[in-house]
């Protein structure tokens, strides 16, 4: 097997490439010792040839996870040729990565990729003859959105060209110092990858020093070496190296890139300046996530999600499986689990399916078209008014699909301390598990509004910003943050195999979850409930579970819900937060005549206690599978059952000021309620507007 790897810039276009290339020949996972997302495929046309789609590098001198997978890949395993996708619309950015890659001694094919965009948006003309003669690689034009040229892109993957191709060449004063610190290494290293230590070292790089454990004089002759060369050039040695990169690839777009109208806007530019002017930006953001939300919650989804509800699993599975059993003359307590606990607790889940698809193809389709990027760049503007990092905008992003994708998401941020922050914010943003609780609620309690589903997104935001404005005070959170710098794709129409590729895989990861996670805990809480301590049958006011959610129930009195029902409705969605909806059904609907179940919910529950239990839910702590994330991440237990506590503490006091307002506004009095609410209010103002200082004048305090 022939092992290539596929190497790019993020948003050069090289998930679509590696997805045309390789189609339904793929497989995905982690790599080996890190929580970073690993693809391999086989070439479509032939088998024997392997493609690593590699996570997107801006560079070989690594800042996260990512980038440092992309290098030890290239330089420990050694493939065979190297798939280097370049994004034509930005060819100076991405050419710093291929002049990098060049070094490696690796044989390399150069992609441009969008070449359709080039001439349309950018109004420029690659000469490709003069660019691969200057470079002296390969080089094959494309696109990969709309298949161009893929079958010459095939004919350079599959030829087996055994010519060493040249490495760039820099200012000769720098080459002459890579020259003499190669002859310190010759004998360490491969012929074909001196260049690239000599490279590494003359960076000081930390980890390629470590590995050749050089003595007092050799590690003196190289410091010597570097020494010599930054007073030539009277500059740090990494500056020096890119300062020669950037300068080489100068004179290479002189020579091989014609600019036909360098003061014409092009389509995305005259876009962007509306979608990302500083004061429309937030508001089509707002308008774009209630659209999305009124697709997915209001009506397209939920024409599917009343089928498989109401029919589906209402009528169809239930009273069909309820024949076969009675035929069967199966023991009633085990039709009981099946119908009620399985068919019942899973149904209530998967019933919602539809509007989960739905809004994963919504923003699917927004991701693919460019405009997520420009979210995120318009969301560093906010971020940064309330000290928090613009990058952190991007795990929470992810976030919105799951939350340990998004946990893990955070080592592309390179300040520790706005890392830590944004691992304990991430599980704010509400995930596709949290939908389920979301369209139940709205559906429920708010058939007729459509603002109360996307409300549930703009308070997750609001919880973040909030935070970082609290704990940007904090001794473990303090200091200045790190710049955010993105690259902003060309506007264009998504792809449609792409994004319903996505759509399945999570659809798909879904359906997986309630066959497992879920189906076991619907059989727990059934049993929890249908059964006493005694171990005997009993009706659900009699059993187990009832007892145990009795105890907590008090807790959550003044936030609404202060029933068993909806105490162990919480406490199961903490296995999984589409538990939350199953463990409902299962307490509401075992025994029920009659009454449905949102006829139930709203007979037991007002509206704003529906919307309090949907706020603590959606703040509260997450999914043991995100927990478990966030100490993996975090690196200790302490750091963990800090962030699960101020996550907790968060959603009960909004929950709590969220509810109690609406029964102030109804003119119905708690006094409990109301001093609680009190002083949380109290609490939450001096959190964020009383400042804290030490002997220092620093506004830090000890959380």
């Amino acid at each position: 097997m022939t092992t290539l790897a596929l190497v790019g810039n993020p948003n050069s276009g090289k998930t679509t490439l590696f997805n045309t290339l390789t189609g339904s020949n793929q497989r995905v996972g982690n790599w080996p010792g890190v929580t970073v997302e690993r693809k391999e495929g086989q070439l479509k046309q032939d088998h024997t040839i392997m493609i690593q789609d590699l996570p997107g590098s801006y560079s070989l001198s690594p800042y996260s996870s990512e980038e440092v997978v992309t290098r030890n890949f290239l330089i420990n395993n050694r493939p065979r040729k190297i798939l280097d996708v370049v994004d034509s619309t930005n060819l100076e950015r991405n050419l710093y990565l291929t002049l990098q890659i060049m070094e490696t001694g690796i044989p390399i094919v150069l992609i441009l990729n969008m070449m359709d965009l080039l001439a349309k948006q950018k109004n420029r003309t690659i000469n490709m003859k003069k660019l691969a003669y200057m470079l002296d690689v390969p080089v094959v034009g494309i696109s990969a959105l709309k298949h161009n040229n893929i079958d010459k892109l095939i004919d350079k993957i599959r030829d087996d060209d055994p010519r060493t191709y040249s490495m760039p060449s820099y200012d000769p004063r720098l080459e002459s110092a890579i020259e003499m610190i190669k002859a310190q290494i010759k004998d360490r290293v491969p012929e074909d990858q001196s260049r690239w230590f000599a490279i590494k070292l003359f960076e000081r790089d930390e980890e390629i020093t470590a590995q050749f454990e050089f003595d007092a004089h050799q590690a003196q002759e190289i410091e010597t070496i570097i020494h010599t060369a930054e007073g030539i050039f009277d500059d740090e040695s990494d500056s020096i190296v890119v300062n020669a990169r950037y300068d080489y690839i100068a004179r290479i777009v002189n020579m091989c890139v014609i600019d036909h109208g360098d003061f014409k806007m092009s389509v995305s530019d005259k876009i962007d300046r509306i979608v990302t002017n500083r004061w429309l930006a937030l508001p089509i953001f707002v308008l774009i996530m209630w659209f999305v939300y009124f697709l997915s919650i209001q009506t397209i989804g939920t024409i599917g999600s009343d089928w498989v509800n109401d029919h589906l699993f209402g009528t169809l599975i239930p009273n069909t499986a309820t024949q076969i059993l009675t035929a069967w003359h199966v023991a009633p307590w085990l039709e009981g689990l099946i119908v009620d606990g399985i068919i019942g607790g899973i149904g209530s889940v998967l019933g919602f399916l539809p509007q989960i698809a739905m809004l994963f193809l919504c923003l699917g389709i927004l991701e693919d078209c460019g405009y997520m990027a420009r979210i995120a760049f318009v969301m560093d503007r906010l971020f940064h008014h309330f000290n928090l990092s613009g990058k952190s905008f991007i795990p929470m992003l992810i976030a919105t699909g799951c939350g340990v994708p998004g946990i893990m998401a955070t080592r592309t941020i390179e300040n520790e301390k706005d890392r830590k922050m944004t691992i304990m914010l991430t599980t704010f943003m509400p995930c596709s598990a949290k939908l389920t609780i979301i369209a139940l609620v709205s559906g429920t309690f708010f058939p007729h509004n459509s603002w109360v589903a996307p409300s549930a997104y703009f308070l997750g935001g609001l919880a973040v910003v909030c935070s970082g404005i609290f704990l940007k005070k904090t001794k473990m959170f303090s200091g200045d943050h790190s710049p955010f710098v993105m690259e902003l794709p060309a506007y264009h129409l998504p792809r449609l195999d792409n994004t319903l590729r996505s759509v399945w895989q999570r659809a798909y990861a879904f359906i997986y979850k309630a066959g497992t996670i879920i189906f076991l805990s619907c059989v727990l809480i059934w049993f929890l409930s249908s059964f006493n301590f005694r171990m005997q049958m009993v009706d659900q006011n009699h059993s187990i579970l009832r007892a145990l959610g009795a105890v907590i129930a008090p807790i959550f009195a003044p936030l609404g819900f202060g029933d068993w029902h909806a105490t162990v409705a919480v406490l199961a969605g903490l296995i999984a937060k589409e538990n939350c909806v199953g463990t409902l059904h299962i307490t509401f609907m075992s025994g029920a005549s009659g009454a449905s179940f949102t006829e139930l919910l709203r007979a037991n529950y007002s509206a704003m206690a529906g919307y309090s239990f949907l706020a603590f839910n959606l703040l509260c702590a997450p999914c043991f599978a995100s927990i478990g994330t966030m100490y993996k991440e975090f690196g200790d237990a302490r750091s963990t059952w800090r962030a699960v506590f101020y996550q907790t503490s968060v959603a009960y006091m909004v929950a709590l000021v969220i509810y109690q307002s609406s029964q102030l506004i109804n003119h119905v009095f708690s006094p409990v309620g109301l001093v609680l609410a009190a002083i949380v209010v109290a609490i939450i103002f001096y959190g964020l507007f009383v400042k804290h200082a030490q002997s220092d004048n620093e506004a830090v305090i000890s959380l």
